[in-house]
């Protein structure tokens, strides 16, 4: 399993722990230093099923400032995935990429699921 993480992210932080307490191994990678490419946001969102828009960080800094909640509606979804992909910090975080699935965001009970 991939693991993108952001390490100052509390929420990150309890998925990390969550890991390892069930003994879940994965690559850790930081979401801001490598950050995903377009082609890998466009493979995953695929895989998650999950609308586009779920795959911006909606209360980080960088997704305020830019006003994105105003722009992503009108926005065509290549230009969407080109800004994903410019900067780690503007992608949900955690995000867990397993064979065929992918988790955006932590919620224990999906990925205790996810991980049967």
């Amino acid at each position: 399993m991939l693991f993108l993480c952001y390490p100052r992210c509390s929420t990150c932080k309890k998925a990390q722990k969550w890991l390892d307490e069930n003994q879940v191994a994965y690559t850790y990678r930081d979401i801001k230093e490598d950050h995903p490419t377009l082609e890998e946001l466009k493979a995953w969102h695929a895989a998650s099923g999950l609308p586009l828009k779920k795959f911006f960080n909606t209360s980080g800094q960088l997704y305020r400032s830019m006003e994105l909640s105003k722009k992503l509606p009108t926005m065509p979804e290549e230009e969407q995935f080109a800004l994903l992909a410019s900067d780690g910090l503007l992608v949900k975080r955690p995000l867990a990429v397993l064979d065929g699935k992918v988790l955006v965001g932590f919620k224990e009970a999906d990925w205790a699921n996810a991980l049967k």
